[in-house]
């Protein structure tokens, strides 16, 4: 397979108690943004997925992240290590149950330091907090940190799909 071929793995949870989660940490928290803040999505998009080529919404003009953002179903996220913004995640509540983690990651400067596990966990415990939730779902991709896989796998998420693109 050429190294340029990009594989894209879909994953699912279907049952809140399948979570296995990563220990937690006291100097780890999260926080859901509100008011929604479509400047604070585009920045947080631009500086957590700049290594792993996040390039989707980098054309977007202030209109579409307000749009985006602003949606009812559409929660972000911040996880703060010792005070500090380390990472965020976006979970956007579909139909019929279904939610999904629609951009997770850390900032560079947190990532090595087994923050992944601890902010997973949380964006899981997140989705499930609706009782309507039936459906935890995410994708990944071979351009993403080397242990992204892995750690939905750790998490309890299983593979239901994967594509080349």
């Amino acid at each position: 397979m050429s190294e340029d071929v990009v594989k894209i793995f879909h994953l699912e949870m279907l049952d809140r108690h399948a979570l296995v989660p990563k220990q937690h940490s006291a100097d780890f928290n999260t926080v859901m943004v509100e008011p929604a803040d479509p400047a604070l999505n585009r920045q947080l998009y631009r500086d957590v997925g700049a290594m792993w080529q996040w390039t989707d919404r980098l054309t977007w003009d202030d209109s579409q992240w307000s749009q985006y953002v602003g949606r009812s179903s559409m929660n972000t996220w911040l996880g703060f290590w010792k005070g500090e913004r380390a990472g965020y995640f976006e979970l956007d509540s579909q139909h019929d149950g279904n939610v999904e983690i629609m951009y997770f990651g850390l900032l560079p400067e947190f990532i090595g330091r087994g923050l992944g596990g601890i902010m997973l966990t949380a964006a899981i415990q997140s989705a499930w907090l609706n009782p309507d939730t039936r459906r935890v779902w995410v994708h990944t991709c071979s351009n993403d940190h080397k242990h992204a896989l892995e750690n939905y796998l750790k998490r309890g998420f299983q593979l239901f799909k994967t594509e080349t693109d």
